[in-house]
């Protein structure tokens, strides 16, 4: 065992002596170590019931044999972070947690990890660190909040953030806008939708790395803690058998992920994500890949923002198996991968129930919710969620207003200022540029709030929300701060994008091009501390925008 580096033999006498100032004693150091990483805190709100979560996992381990040390690590709210500087640190949170949680598994010699993460950061970051480390790993997460009710109306945060456009463009009466602010969010957990969070504790099924339910048991469920305890217990399992992150997380595990991803249609956050899981299990997984996987994946579910339902419809309809077994049956699943919980073919039979996902014989799109672009706008690519795309949107010729920074364009947004078939396009926002890569929620929202998501086109080399909806086009790589073509984007030129297509042109000539570029000066903003190192050393959105 591992932990037998911190308490075997005469030399670690000192070691076992510091063990047994916590309680331990000589049958407790005969028992494997396993590190319970929990990012409970009391300001995100997918996060405040962790404890619960924590405890029952502990549990679990200590049923099968081993001994639980719960350590902490940090979570953000994208939620409670958009649209102000806090944005600035929500995607460079996601390298501090890996660090972190390889800290403290290095310094403490544990032999296996259960890791509790539930939002935007925390969940692609534990699955890193899982990667990373490679000894027996497991994730459970917190699970989904509960969609809002109003007045027979399914709600959501992004319900909130489109009242702030419907009510600047006075859409809506002040009761009604209160009204909307008090239920939205009715309950704990990662917000309703197929947002970002949930889009990851999905695919973390599909990657095999946590057990049945993880992304759609809701967290005020019952079951969520049966989840834990057996999660628990299951790590035990893994640590006798010696299974090992990197034995699951193959190739095919990733394909599986890139397929349950376009079948959900998910956040176009996940393309940075699981790009970025990849990596540190030393898998190649690129843009095009990703455009492969989408363009013979059949949609089989509109989930908030992009359709009516939320994640607690995915789970009564059998959840991301359910997902799985129906993709299977066009061969579009491998079904010989490794789980948590064993061969995935015999998890997903029988799975699938009436409810909202569409059989592969009758899909909403014939291809993918994610679509991969390519241009002169674009060189190296940038991604759309398709399926949050209007119809009106998907082939369309626009005029470019040009911001460099979202505050800007927000302001431009809600003063009325952009109008039909203008192109807003918001640059040095990148991982460099902004630094940290910020999501759009607020301008996208405004727009859909104003009506304005059936005309306008929002381009940035940013990100957006999983909660945003529209023809959102974001990850523009190179990004501005790196010299790419979007940093030399002028107000009224023109640009076509054709999503079906894959293609996004600035309809500037190649010579014109050249001679923008050659007189281009990137802007660089003031940065200080750790946004200042992480510009430094972070890589391209294309590259999943992690540490070189």
């Amino acid at each position: 065992m591992k932990s037998d580096n911190i308490k075997s033999g005469y030399k670690r006498a000192p070691h076992r002596s510091l063990l047994k100032s916590l309680g331990l004693d000589n049958e407790d150091l005969k028992k494997p170590f396993i590190g319970v990483v929990n990012s409970f805190n009391e300001i995100v709100p997918g996060h405040i019931h962790l404890r619960g979560i924590c405890d029952e996992v502990k549990k679990g381990i200590l049923m099968e044999g081993g001994i639980p040390f719960e350590f902490p690590t940090i979570a953000v709210c994208d939620g409670l972070a958009m649209n102000h500087e806090g944005m600035h640190y929500s995607l460079p949170s996601r390298e501090l947690i890996v660090d972190t949680i390889e800290v403290m598994v290095k310094a403490h010699s544990f032999d296996a990890l259960v890791l509790i993460p539930n939002c935007d950061k925390s969940v692609p970051a534990m699955m890193m660190a899982a990667a990373r480390l490679n000894i027996p790993s497991i994730i459970v997460s917190g699970g989904p909040m509960l969609k809002g009710n109003l007045m027979g109306k399914s709600l959501d945060l992004i319900s909130a953030f489109e009242a702030v456009g419907s009510y600047k463009n006075n859409l809506l009466r002040e009761n009604e806008f209160n009204e909307i602010e008090e239920n939205s969010c009715p309950t704990c957990g990662s917000c309703a939708g197929m947002f970002t969070a949930n889009s990851m504790n999905c695919l973390s099924e599909a990657l095999g790395l946590a057990l049945e339910g993880n992304g759609t048991i809701p967290a005020v469920y019952s079951k969520r803690k049966t989840l834990a305890k057996q999660s628990g217990k299951q790590i035990m399992n893994l640590l006798k058998n010696n299974i090992l992150p990197r034995d699951i997380l193959t190739k095919k595990s990733f394909e599986n992920a890139l397929a349950v991803d376009m079948a959900l249609g998910c956040s176009t956050n996940t393309v940075l994500h699981l790009t970025a899981i990849a990596k540190e299990a030393k898998i190649n997984l690129d843009l095009n890949l990703i455009d492969d996987v989408s363009k013979k994946t059949p949609q089989l579910c509109k989930l908030s923002p992009g359709g009516d339902y939320h994640i607690e419809d995915l789970y009564f309809s059998g959840g991301i198996y359910a997902v799985m077994e129906e993709l299977a049956k066009n061969d579009l699943i491998h079904k010989d991968s490794i789980t948590v919980g064993g061969k995935l073919g015999p998890l997903i039979e029988g799975k699938i129930k009436d409810g909202i996902i569409r059989p592969i014989s009758n899909p909403y799109s014939k291809t993918g919710g994610i679509k991969v672009l390519y241009g002169n706008l674009a060189p190296l690519g940038c991604v759309v969620k398709k399926s949050a795309v209007s119809e009106a949107m998907m082939k369309k010729t626009l005029i470019s207003r040009v911001f460099n920074s979202e505050e800007d364009a927000s302001e431009a947004i809600l003063s009325g200022k952009i109008k039909m078939d203008e192109a807003v396009v918001i640059r040095y926002e990148g991982p460099k540029g902004g630094p940290g890569m910020r999501e759009m929620l607020t301008p996208t929202s405004s727009l859909c709030g104003m009506g304005l998501d059936e005309s306008v086109s929002l381009i940035t080399d940013g990100r957006f929300s999983g909660g945003s909806r529209g023809a959102a086009i974001g990850h523009v790589s190179p990004e501005a701060a790196q010299g790419g073509p979007i940093a030399i984007v002028e107000d009224g030129d023109i640009i076509e994008i054709d999503i079906d297509a894959g293609l996004i042109d600035l309809k500037v000539s190649d010579e014109e091009i050249s001679l923008r570029l050659s007189k281009l000066e990137p802007l660089k903003k003031d940065t200080a501390n750790y946004l200042t190192r992480y510009s430094h050393f972070i890589s391209s959105s294309n590259e999943g925008a992690i540490y070189k």
